[in-house]
């Protein structure tokens, strides 16, 4: 049980504790708070216990971004992507009643239950590209975020957003939200196409920009031709959307 003076000690850290983020032992130990003394603050109610060696203030609202920061150190390669990296930099089609946090990771790995109950989220692991690929490569910061947490660049987004089309993203809207991007930079989108091992992503951003008369079709022509040239690629998505792709 913690002690009268303990208790004065903590309620002046109290006040130089960051509010809307979770608590790492670590980050505690910064404060002069010991792993056991936060267990037993924790148990006296001056903490909120979420996880081993997580901890929140009581009545405090955690703020998403402080809580991706948190676990990007926990969760190599975290990052915002897909069709939420594209909303977060202005790129929408329809305005979801709650909205879906696409989360991309390097390595499969359970997010915390702390996190998932309070932000819905679908978070994966697929590997689009090689591993020649540099390493954060079209990741970036948003200009009024956090530093600490990565979203994806519109180019990045975009193939992201391909890859989950047949899974849970129809066609139709992952076509809209294509003619809406219009800040592609050729040679970003060129070089993330050049590492992308996906056949289906590369097919669908060929097929698209095709259709749509994109100015960046030739080189989604010519990474469509390396991954199978005229060979016929053809799927059916969980809600019976065919794909029938080809090559060029």
């Amino acid at each position: 049980m913690e002690s009268t003076n303990d208790v004065f000690s903590f309620k002046n850290v109290l006040a130089k504790l960051p509010r809307g983020e979770p608590l790492g032992t670590m980050s505690l130990q910064q404060y002069g708070v010991s792993t056991f003394r936060a267990s037993a603050l924790a148990r006296s109610g001056w903490l909120t216990h979420l996880a081993r060696g997580v901890y929140m203030l009581p009545g405090d609202t955690l703020s998403r971004d402080a809580c991706l920061a948190f676990l990007s150190n926990q969760v190599t390669g975290l990052h915002v992507g897909g069709k939420t990296a594209l909303g977060l930099r202005g790129v929408r089609h329809n305005v979801a009643f709650r909205e879906v946090l696409s989360l991309w990771g390097d390595r499969v790995k359970p997010l915390p239950a702390w996190f998932t109950q309070r932000f819905e989220c679908r978070y994966q692991s697929t590997q689009l590209f090689d591993a020649d690929l540099p390493k954060g490569f079209a990741l970036q910061s948003l200009p009024a975020g956090r530093p600490d947490v990565l979203v994806s660049t519109p180019e990045r987004a975009l193939l992201e957003l391909l890859s989950d089309v047949g899974k849970g993203q129809s066609l139709d809207e992952a076509r809209h939200l294509v003619e809406a991007l219009r800040s592609v930079r050729n040679d970003v989108l060129d070089k993330l196409l050049t590492h992308t091992t996906r056949i289906k992503v590369v097919r669908l951003a060929h097929a698209i920009a095709l259709e749509l008369e994109l100015p960046w079709a030739p080189l989604a022509a010519l990474q469509s031709q390396r991954l199978g040239g005229g060979k016929r690629w053809i799927a059916v998505s969980k809600s019976g959307e065919r794909l029938d792709l080809k090559g060029v």
